[in-house]
């Protein structure tokens, strides 16, 4: 009994969170850690229909809750649609990770059509303001599930505390492959995510200060290593969720461009330490010609809002340690 009102105190300490992402594999173990960090609360998870196919990604999405002990959290599908869609073999991921043995227990609740995430999204900000208490947003997947919802209802921006986001590359080249989109379109600047809506992402970027962006400059150096592995595959003779991290990642750790993506903007969140001090700068988006998509520093004297970029790690062996201690535990 008088464990209860800390536990209380503890509850209404708690940052809430909503988790905007596309059903990609490192998406899921970015939830799993989200699920870990004490102090944070995740209302809700958002699936865009980028690098993923809606259905099976929504449905992995319900059987990762489930999975994690969270049947009941807050699922819906975002309405919003790319400008440029990500090749189908990057897409099927979803599907794929929805036949590792750790997932074969648990059967999808999503109702058809599944919820909307747009709903959901100004739902949480609406509260978010009415309770005075803002709201996270951590989005791993184009700008667009955001800029839609807020276009709608402007006001919504209120309800905002801090945006975290993986996307673009500015020192080193971009993510585009010819081999997987006609070469006459991938420009070596562009990074997927702003790839996919370019006009969304300049929006954004135009429109809202002390975003914290983490672009491929830092996630190159977040591959998934043998080394990683070897401990995940050992964790998770006695801990569920390394067993499902070693399980998601053993589908692409063969793969040499696959890196941990979205697993380094979560991270921040609850560990800025381990990265090195971000860069101040304004950014902006090319929208069409060549190099559309290439997310590039904003002319001088520009009006538009600075962003904290975040280059590299401060403490990339505290990196991989923080990520196999927080999975590191079971359902």
């Amino acid at each position: 009994m008088t464990d209860a009102p800390l536990a209380r105190d503890t509850v209404d300490a708690m940052t809430p969170l909503v988790f905007i992402h596309d059903a990609a594999i490192d998406d899921f173990v970015a939830t799993l850690l989200i699920e870990s960090m004490p102090q944070f609360d995740l209302k809700g998870v958002i699936i865009a229909n980028a690098d993923c196919v809606p259905e099976p990604g929504i449905d992995v999405a319900s059987r990762v809750n489930q999975f994690m002990g969270r049947p009941d959290l807050p699922l819906g599908l975002s309405s919003a649609r790319g400008w440029n869609p990500f090749p189908w073999p990057y897409r099927g991921d979803c599907i794929r990770l929805g036949a590792i043995p750790i997932l074969a227990p648990f059967q999808s609740n999503v109702p058809t059509p599944p919820a909307s995430g747009d709903a959901l999204l100004a739902e949480m900000l609406q509260t978010a303001i009415d309770t005075g208490t803002p709201l996270t947003i951590l989005l791993t997947t184009g700008f667009t599930p955001l800029t839609n919802v807020l276009t709608a209802q402007p006001d919504l921006a209120q309800g905002i505390g801090r945006i975290a986001w993986m996307g673009g590359a500015l020192d080193v080249k971009g993510n585009l492959d010819p081999t997987t989109i006609p070469p006459e379109i991938a420009n070596k600047h562009a990074e997927w995510n702003v790839f996919w809506d370019p006009f969304a992402a300049d929006d954004a970027l135009a429109s809202f200060g002390e975003i914290a962006v983490f672009p491929l400059d830092i996630t190159d150096t977040a591959a998934i290593t043998p080394a990683f592995m070897a401990t995940l595959q050992a964790q998770g003779a006695q801990y569920s969720f390394s067993q499902f991290a070693f399980e998601a990642y053993s589908l692409v750790s063969d793969e040499p461009f696959y890196d941990m993506w979205n697993v380094t903007s979560t991270v921040w969140l609850d560990a800025p330490e381990l990265y090195a001090a971000p860069h101040q700068t304004t950014l902006e988006v090319v929208q069409w010609g060549f190099e559309q998509g290439w997310m590039r520093p904003a002319p001088p004297m520009s009006e538009r809002p600075s962003h904290n970029v975040y280059l590299s790690f401060a403490d990339q062996p505290g990196f991989y340690d923080y990520v196999t201690t927080r999975l590191a535990r079971s359902a």
